[in-house]
Formats: C-alpha cells, sequence, structure tokens
C-alpha cells in the first residue's frame, strides 16, 4: 500500500482528466479546420466551369475548294448532210483520226452530175442565143426587148449551174478540223433524207471541264487561274489545269456558276467523259478562324464564348466566313490574343466562372 500523500491526492486524477479534454479539444478543432479548408476547395471546384479553350491567331493559309466534272471535249462537231441520197463512201470508224479537209462521207452524185451538164448546155445555149441577138441588135432586126429577155435567160442557166455545182460539193463531206470520230451512225447503202447526224467529230486536244461553283467563291478566282486536276480513270496523279473562262450568269436557284477548265497539256490517256476533280486554290491571306464546334448559333445569331480577365465566360457576336475543313473563318468580332471556349458548353451561361482543363 502506497503511503505517499501526494500520489493519494485527488488532485490528480482532476488534472489527468482536464489534460485529456484539453488534447481531445485541440485535435478536434484542428480535424473541423482542415475539414473546413477542404470543403471550401471542394465547392472552389465545384463553382468553376471546365472547359477546353484556345488563343486566336492570324494565320495566312490557302483554301482548297474540290469541284467534280466531267471531261468533255470543247471542240465537238455533228456532222449532218445537205443533200438527201444514198451513201456510198464512210470509210472512217470510231476513234479513228482525220485530217482536216478529208473525205469522210461521200454520197451517190450521178443524179446531180447529169442535171449538171444539162444546166452547161443550157448556159451554153443560151449564151449563143444571146451572141445572135446581139448581132441582130446592131442591124436592128431585134426589140430591145428581145434582146433583154435573151440576157436575163442567160443570167438564169449560169444561176442554175451554179447551184448544181453547189448541191454536187455537198456530196462529199470533208473534216472540218483535224480529230477523231467519235460517232457512226450510218453505213454505205443507207438512203438518208437532208439534215441526218451522220458522224461526230472531236478535237482531243480541247479537253475541258465544267464545274459549278458557289456565288461566294467565284470573286476569289479569275482566268488563267492554275489549277490542279486529277482524273480518276487515270489514278491519283495531278495534273495541271487553268481557268478557261467563267460563265456570268447564275443559276437563279441554286446561286451556282459555271467555270470551265482545260488540262495543259492533254495528260495520256485522257477521254472525253471521265470522270475528273479540280481543285481550286484561293489567294494565300490572313485568316482568323475557329474550330466549328466554337461556333454557337440561336435565334440572336451567331457567338463564341470568351474568356474575360476574371476567367469568367462572356458572349461574343461574331461574323463568320467560309468554312475551312474542320474550322470556321471568323470576319469579325474576334482580335489575335483572345481565348475562346471549344469544349464544354453545357450549362454555360455569360458569366459563369470556367477553369481551362487544356
Amino acid at each position: 500500500m502506497n503511503n505517499d500523500p501526494v500520489m493519494n491526492s485527488p488532485v490528480l486524477p482532476l488534472i489527468a482528466a482536464s489534460t485529456l479534454i484539453l488534447s481531445l479539444l485541440s485535435s478536434g478543432c484542428s480535424q473541423s479546420a482542415s475539414e473546413s479548408n477542404s470543403d471550401n476547395r471542394d465547392k472552389d471546384a465545384e463553382r468553376a466551369h471546365l472547359v477546353a479553350v484556345e488563343t486566336i491567331e492570324s494565320q495566312a493559309s490557302v483554301i482548297v475548294h474540290e469541284r467534280d466534272g466531267t471531261l468533255k471535249a470543247r471542240q465537238r462537231v455533228r456532222i449532218f448532210n445537205q443533200e438527201e441520197g444514198r451513201i456510198t463512201e464512210l470509210p472512217f470508224f470510231e476513234g479513228d483520226e482525220v485530217a482536216k479537209g478529208e473525205a469522210i462521207v461521200i454520197l451517190d452524185e450521178e443524179l446531180l452530175k447529169a442535171e449538171l451538164e444539162k444546166a452547161l448546155a443550157t448556159a451554153k445555149q443560151m449564151q449563143l442565143n444571146l451572141k445572135r441577138q446581139e448581132e441582130l441588135a446592131k442591124r436592128l432586126a431585134v426589140s430591145q426587148d428581145d434582146l433583154a429577155q435573151a440576157r436575163t435567160d442567160l443570167r438564169v442557166a449560169e444561176a442554175e449551174r451554179r447551184v448544181l455545182q453547189t448541191r454536187l460539193g455537198y456530196t462529199r463531206i470533208r473534216a472540218p478540223f483535224s480529230g477523231l470520230i467519235s460517232e457512226r451512225l450510218v453505213e454505205p447503202g443507207d438512203v438518208v433524207p437532208r439534215h441526218t447526224h451522220l458522224m461526230t467529230i472531236i478535237n482531243p486536244q480541247s479537253l475541258v471541264t465544267s464545274i459549278l461553283v458557289s456565288d461566294l467563291l467565284l470573286p476569289q478566282l479569275a482566268t488563267g487561274d492554275p489549277v490542279t486536276v486529277r482524273i480518276d480513270g487515270l489514278g491519283e496523279k495531278p495534273f495541271a489545269g487553268r481557268i478557261l473562262r467563267i460563265h456570268p450568269q447564275l443559276d437563279e436557284k441554286t446561286r451556282m456558276g459555271t467555270v470551265e477548265v482545260i488540262l495543259d497539256p492533254i495528260p495520256a490517256g485522257a477521254r472525253s467523259g471521265q470522270l475528273c476533280r479540280v481543285m481550286l486554290e484561293t489567294a494565300r491571306q490572313p485568316r482568323i478562324t475557329v474550330p466549328f464546334n466554337a461556333l454557337q448559333r440561336d435565334a440572336e445569331g451567331e457567338f463564341v464564348y470568351r474568356l474575360d480577365p476574371r476567367r469568367q465566360a462572356e458572349r461574343i457576336s461574331v461574323e463568320s466566313g467560309m468554312r475551312i475543313d474542320d474550322r470556321v473563318e471568323i470576319l469579325q468580332g474576334l482580335e489575335t490574343g483572345d481565348r475562346i471556349v471549344t469544349k464544354g458548353f453545357i450549362e454555360l451561361e455569360p458569366g459563369t466562372k470556367v477553369e481551362p482543363v487544356n
């Protein structure tokens, strides 16, 4: 049994209890402060709207526009006959080359030759008759009316001769230019009426393609501008071309204009009717562009969300231009250095506190 008066004093249990209570209170206060600070940080994080942002830069760019077209021969002539009759010779077939001036269709000309011989004989007779009338007129043995009639008869006979000579020339149809036969629609022995489509000639060195271009792009194009052409039938190899002409009239419904593109030079293997793809390049110039999904639209118009110095989202009205791949040109509303929101638009409103995550 311990008889120490200090150890047996009732004060010690009170001191120990007080110390324990103070320790617990101190630990509780520290934990409470820590939890409070953590809660504040969580609330701050919850209040900041997480977004992806992009800094606006002005970059010089060339816009490439691809348009589909079909190759065709710009110089293409359909051959018709001006005289009816039986075809006696048709020496050329599809794909054959013909030279300018070469006879490509010959019609039966026997009847016209006979009529021409008759006209020549009549004209000769009228000439002799006029000479006789003129001799008689010198002796005043014929009236002036008879002399005038003889002269008229000779002119009529000469005119008939020239008509038949011209018609006889129409029995031989000649190639208007050097090229290829693309169509042969009749055969020797066929009897054809006047103005029948007999065949077609094309110039393979005049291949062009026509493409449709919107009225927004037309002001940026000019005759003679270089283009790149790919022909599906010849693989992925690009070929040089240029704008031949721009048609002045637009389609009233689609607001599209026609642009003719010529291959220069014509590549080997290119044929009329092939599908081709024309790449048009607009002039290189500085542009402000934003990702296409960053551009928002509502009843009031187009806008983007920009970060202000306090990292709050503000609505900025903009005017957009043409689309370039996955971006869109901004013509008005933004400046270089602006930071805009590109992702995180759900529940995003003007004045919302945002936190960039990229």
